[in-house]
């Protein structure tokens, strides 16, 4: 029941401010998410993880689409995907009133299948894959590594390189209990960096975060991936639908 109540206090803490780009704070994201915009109708809104929150904000601005719009859950639903569907469904009947369309920046995210099945429900199409990792780097090419054998990779993105003790160090008991390590991660034999920006300072960070955790290192540059291809998707359906 503990578990519980904490997972409906992280949905239930939404930003206050609406998003600024220039302004983002990836603590916040963790805990509170981002609030949406005032209403402006006739627009697309996008809901999304808030540990996606800087890369649709660069996809949107690379790609000058000034009628999406962005609110985001807490990151931190994440240790309870459970909750995630909940969440979604509730962020999706707040809004649909006021927007001319609603997408979902979530793949299946640990969900079991239900968050598919609650948006086919509500009628609004979510991002296709199992997990960020997979649409980082295309789910095509990471499928293809599954079924070669890629089993033993632990994957960090950039907002997880970032926010890595408050989200995987911190969470998981490490910094109280360091000897929980091998039991944890006992069965994995590479941490895997997908980067989305060409940052050497993340790159060394996520080099330490190997080290710390007893693993090996690979570096992989996947860019926004399917992430990117399928915002673009959506940006151009919903102009030629308006």
């Amino acid at each position: 029941m503990a578990r519980r109540g904490r997972a409906a206090r992280l949905q239930g803490r939404v930003a206050l401010r609406p998003p600024n780009e220039n302004q983002l704070d990836e603590s916040s994201l963790t805990e509170q998410g981002l609030a949406a915009p005032n209403l402006k109708t006739g627009r697309i809104l996008l809901i999304a993880c808030g540990a996606l929150a800087r890369e649709i904000l660069d996809i949107k601005s690379t790609g000058q689409f000034d009628h999406i719009d962005l609110t985001c859950l807490p990151a931190k639903l994440h240790l309870y995907p459970d909750q995630i569907p909940t969440a979604v469904a509730a962020a999706v009947i707040k809004h649909r009133a006021q927007y001319e369309q609603i997408f979902v920046v979530y793949a299946d995210c640990g969900t079991g299948g239900t968050l598919a099945r609650t948006c086919k429900t509500l009628g609004v199409e979510m991002v296709a894959g199992p997990h960020c990792y997979s649409f980082f780097e295309g789910n095509e090419g990471f499928g293809q590594r599954t079924d070669n054998g890629e089993i033993s990779a632990f994957y960090l993105t950039d907002f997880l390189v970032r926010q890595f003790d408050a989200f995987i160090w911190r969470p998981m008991g490490l910094d109280k209990n360091p000897e929980l390590r091998e039991m944890i991660f006992g069965n994995y034999t590479t941490l895997v960096y997908q980067s989305q920006v060409n940052d050497p300072d993340l790159v060394l960070r996520a080099q330490q975060c190997a080290e710390r955790l007893g693993l090996s290192f690979e570096h992989r540059h996947t860019g926004y991936g399917d992430l990117e291809t399928t915002l673009h998707g959506w940006a151009g359906s919903a102009s030629s639908s308006s």
